[in-house]
């Protein structure tokens, strides 16, 4: 099989590497089955052969499309532009695409739709996913049921749907929590490769980066403790099934 690509974005390197395990163990993937591009400490290489893989898996960070420029580190600032700066060459080739938190900031700023910090906030933590009627037959769903619990975590949401995008998921507070751009660009605002392990590591971390009262970290770890979020878990295993290329 051709590897898939799996661009991370975390600073910090006990997360980053929570996180790739974690997109592997949901995914289905060995680590000998992707290329791992961490943008915190490397560029995308000018010579990028996306023909070369199956897709590209881009996972969550703490930067936000929507900050002012002045507000931008410099290191969050140039993953930005890198991820950004691929996106016309993903469409153009027809590459697989799945963002996922981060990266639904950056399909929907691709796109040109609106992405704010203003409206849908949700607590850090489980929520409910319901399937729309426009999912029906989308491959990355395939046993996904109706309802689903997945976690969040997140500063901005994007405000309305793309041009030509359909909306997969709807959540009650971020109501666009999955969409399908075409026939292989996919972004979710949930996190598909979490589970309360993930995000209780995440939220001792990320406690002071603005995403909830500090004083709420031990409550909201007690909340993801236990949750179930195997079927959200499944967007990514559909992702690579589907699109996995000889």
């Amino acid at each position: 099989m051709k590897p898939f690509i799996i661009i991370q974005l975390r600073p910090e390197a006990d997360v980053a590497d929570d996180e790739f395990a974690a997109i592997l163990r949901r995914a289905r993937l060995t680590a000998g089955d992707v290329r791992r591009i961490r943008l915190e400490r490397e560029t995308l290489p000018e010579d990028l052969d996306l023909a070369a893989y199956s897709g590209v898996i881009v996972g969550g960070g703490p930067g936000c499309v929507s900050d002012p420029p002045d507000r931008k580190t410099p290191m969050e600032a140039r993953i930005e532009a890198q991820i950004l700066g691929l996106m016309p060459r993903i469409a153009d080739s027809r590459t697989p695409f799945l963002g996922c938190c981060y990266g639904i900031g950056i399909l929907g700023r691709y796109l040109g739709a609106p992405v704010s910090q203003e409206h849908h906030s949700e607590p850090v933590g489980p929520i409910i996913c319901t399937r729309r009627p426009e999912s029906a037959g989308d491959p990355l769903l395939e046993g996904v049921p109706e309802q689903m619990t997945a976690l969040v975590g997140h500063k901005e949401a994007m405000d309305a749907l793309p041009a030509g995008a359909v909306h997969l998921l709807h959540g009650a507070r971020c109501p666009i929590q999955m969409l399908r751009y075409g026939d292989r660009i996919y972004a979710t605002q949930f996190h598909p490769e979490a589970d309360g392990a993930n995000f209780a590591l995440r939220i001792r971390v990320y406690k002071d980066k603005g995403y909830f009262d500090p004083t709420q970290a031990d409550s909201l770890i007690a909340a993801c403790d236990g949750v179930q979020t195997e079927a959200s878990g499944r967007v990514l295993a559909n992702f690579v099934r589907h699109f996995v290329r000889d």
